[in-house]
């Protein structure tokens, strides 16, 4: 979803950081700030091969929403965005894009950091890490390695 201030938006199909820079370079703002997360090759100490991620689409675009709408409370934004991408991320990959237009440089900063953190703890985004061993793992959207399931 997008409108002329925010935008949101889960999609199966790459991440562009093009797009998001195009959409976010305003002349009102002096300062933007983008964050990429992509699929990094090492987790701890396994080899990662991909990540897949899922989520029930319904509820994670209404907090994505939400937690645009609590930085525009915050912080004098001009437009913002959360992209999230789901199925499988190869490595070197884009999986999250989140930016932030403002007028100055520590607004975009600090509101940048505040929509990454905040969407690893409120929306509910699943990811598996699939390792070059063949193993897979589920990790919560905070970071943290859930243990395997048990038959």
């Amino acid at each position: 979803m997008k409108n002329q201030s925010l935008w949101w938006e889960i999609c199966e199909e790459s991440l562009s950081v093009e797009s998001v820079s195009k959409y976010l370079f305003d002349s009102r703002a002096g300062g933007v700030d983008i964050f990429v997360g992509i699929t990094r090759e090492w987790t701890h100490d396994k080899h990662t091969k991909m990540l897949s991620y899922d989520c029930y689409v319904p509820m994670a675009l209404k907090e994505m929403k939400a937690l645009l709408d609590d930085a525009v409370e915050r912080w004098p934004v001009v437009k913002a965005c959360i992209l999230h991408r789901t199925g499988l991320v190869p490595s070197a990959h884009p999986s999250v894009i989140i930016g932030v237009a403002t007028p100055h440089r520590k607004d975009a900063f600090e509101a940048c950091r505040f929509l990454i953190d905040q969407l690893k703890i409120r929306v509910p985004i699943w990811k598996k890490e699939t390792y070059a061993d063949g193993s897979e793992e589920w990790v919560d959207p905070t970071g943290k390695h859930s243990p395997p399931l048990q038959p």
